[in-house]
């Protein structure tokens, strides 16, 4: 099909069935009850099964299940229905399950607010439930990137049998953009080995079991499987970093703000580059070898904190001076970035 105006939300949604998404299981709650509502209808149109489960616990388990059996499943949340998923998905890992799981990130803490934020990222790269593991993060920059990087999430999910999430948020998730969604592809629900088939009469009945009760060299394993993430699954866009004298580092929405901020400040004579991750894990940790020439790092970020900046820190083996600019509430704007990097240079020398 040829580009179409979408809703952040409804393109990711629409291109989970393109990737052979059949199941979905998920509970309302903005900035993404969009992506539930268009299942809610469009899941029939291809013969899959939708379900607003009783809460955003019962949506993950049944995504659990669903996978088990092989079908590519989807549940997708926010704030704190994303925070009440993390035993499921820590459940998914532990069961060596692939399923996708969508954030599409407002401001917090507790309950927040529905206003639009970037503040989970520990939560989705630290893993927030129980438990010695990670998660493949993809985080998406515009509607066109919602709708290829769900594809991407379930192939990736597949190759690992492990679940992947996706980082978007409800700048993201609520802009509308001319968007081209990916080939329709048929998913065989029967296909591998590991699922969990119909028992027919005389046949030997299976369960489902914790991959850790029955993998004969599990921590081998487990460590073999996220050496081979972080090796192969860096995904960023370097823009301008080669000769830059300070780096931006940011995703989502405060990347597109960045990648103006670039060109402004190249007009007024200052070197600007950033690095924009597309998997927030594993960080891209390559990327930062392009920036042969910099002075220091500043992260935006829709949050107080700066939560990104510990993982500049590793991957530039804190060498350079790493700052933060943001607001738990506001897009940061280009003249407060030209602002804090000018800031920054002049107590480098530069």
């Amino acid at each position: 099909m040829g580009k179409v105006l979408f809703k952040g939300n409804e393109a990711l949604a629409e291109a989970a069935l393109a990737a052979g998404c059949r199941f979905y299981s998920g509970y309302p709650i903005t900035p993404q009850t969009e992506i539930l509502e268009y299942l809610s209808w469009r899941m029939e149109d291809v013969g899959g099964v939708f379900i607003q489960a009783e809460s955003e616990l019962a949506g993950v388990n049944m995504v659990l299940g669903a996978s088990a059996a092989g079908a590519r499943a989807l549940t997708t949340s926010a704030g704190p229905g994303f925070s009440l998923k993390q035993e499921g998905i820590s459940y998914l890992v532990a069961a060596d399950l692939p399923a996708v799981i969508v954030d599409v990130m407002r401001i917090g803490t507790g309950l927040g607010d529905i206003a639009q934020g970037q503040g989970d990222y520990w939560q989705l790269t630290r893993g927030g439930g129980h438990g010695d593991y990670h998660t493949l993060v993809l985080a998406p920059a515009s509607v066109q990137e919602n709708a290829d990087l769900m594809v991407e999430a379930f192939d990736l999910a597949e190759k690992y049998r492990h679940p992947v999430l996706i980082a978007s948020d409800a700048a993201i998730g609520q802009m509308i953009e001319a968007v081209e969604i990916p080939e329709f592809r048929d998913h065989d629900i029967d296909k591998f080995d590991w699922s969990i088939k119909g028992c027919k009469k005389g046949c030997e009945q299976r369960k489902i079991q914790n991959v850790y009760y029955t993998h004969p060299d599990y921590e081998n394993y487990l460590r073999e499987k996220y050496e081979d993430m972080e090796r192969e699954e860096q995904r960023y866009e370097n823009i301008r970093v080669e000769d830059a004298d300070l780096v931006l580092v940011a995703y989502g929405i405060s990347s597109r703000v960045c990648r103006e901020t670039v060109e402004l400040a190249r007009e007024v004579g200052m070197k600007l580059g950033l690095i924009r991750p597309i998997t927030l894990w594993p960080f891209p940790v390559k990327a930062f070898e392009e920036a042969k020439n910099a002075k220091a790092f500043l992260t935006v970020e829709m949050n107080i904190l700066g939560q990104m900046t510990d993982d500049v820190r590793l991957a530039t083996g804190g060498k350079y001076p790493v700052d933060h600019f943001g607001s738990i509430f506001e897009i940061p704007e280009s003249d407060g970035i030209i602002a804090k990097a000018k800031e920054m240079l002049e107590k480098e020398g530069v």
